[in-house]
């Protein structure tokens, strides 16, 4: 009985430092920053809080086309981020109130809901007017069509000063300006934004890309260099009837057939005589 509470008392313990460290880390995600670009605020299951899309009303479009369809790569109860978007016929931005020097982690969440084909939609993204963080962002190509994409930004502050890529810039007004630069085709667009406090390894990244079959190239070798076989028939093989002679016998038997060759023409002549 004692045994039994101990173990008992033991699993329980174990089950309690499990929920505490799970806790822990979602509560560990700190976001100065988020927004669901073209649609209301909403609460990741990371714990993350975006606010409403502040452009609301003022520049470009919202959309939430991608109602219609089911996101991949994501949760489905954070689909919403990628279902509603902002886009506009002209580069446009958001600007970013950063207050404390540190490491960050920008996230632009894209989802292209609308084309079925690359080449499409094309644009580049450009941070504080310096930094070129993508170009020519094509989000079909990347992904295809109803499939979550992330690009992540890590980012430094320091005494005013945006570093990308060993690379300065300044901090103008105590924002950063992330602008969706209008290309050759189609318009920009974009579908959230959040801003992480800390490095790569303290964001929540997006599930893998699922993988297509490899090609068995096995398979393949034998489609291109098929295997001759010789038809059978069905029932019991018909035997050989040669299959039993030895060839050996063969061979001791020739000079005698050779012998009696030559011996009856000359029987032939005899009897003439």
């Amino acid at each position: 009985m004692f045994h039994q509470e101990h173990w008992e008392r033991s699993l329980i313990a174990t089950f309690i430092i499990l929920a505490l460290t799970y806790v822990q880390q979602v509560h560990s995600v700190e976001a100065i920053y988020a927004i669901n670009a073209g649609g209301d605020a909403h609460i990741d299951i990371h714990g993350i809080r975006y606010a409403r899309d502040p452009l609301m009303g003022k520049v470009g479009t919202a959309s939430d086309y991608g109602k219609q369809l089911i996101i991949g790569r994501v949760d489905p109860a954070d689909q919403i981020l990628y279902q509603t978007e902002r886009y506009h016929h002209s580069t446009f931005g958001y600007d970013i109130p950063v207050s404390e020097d540190g490491d960050y982690v920008l996230i632009l969440k894209f989802s292209e809901v609308y084309f079925n084909s690359p080449n499409m939609k094309v644009f580049d993204i450009v941070l504080n007017g310096d930094h070129t963080v993508v170009t020519e962002l094509d989000i079909f190509e990347r992904v295809g069509r109803g499939i979550a994409h992330d690009v992540y930004v890590p980012i430094k502050v320091q005494n005013g000063k945006l570093i990308y890529n060993e690379e300065e810039s300044d901090i103008l007004g105590g924002k950063i300006r992330v602008e969706f630069i209008k290309g050759y085709r189609d318009n920009p667009k974009i579908n959230a934004i959040a801003v992480i406090k800390g490095t790569l390894d303290d964001v929540p990244l997006l599930e893998p890309m699922p993988q297509e079959p490899e090609e068995d190239q096995g398979t393949h070798e034998e489609e291109e260099e098929p295997v001759i076989r010789t038809r059978h028939t069905s029932g019991p093989r018909t035997p050989d009837p040669y299959e039993s002679v030895d060839s050996s016998f063969l061979l001791q038997s020739l000079p005698i057939c050779a012998a009696i060759g030559a011996f009856i023409p000359l029987l032939f002549c005899l009897c003439k005589l």
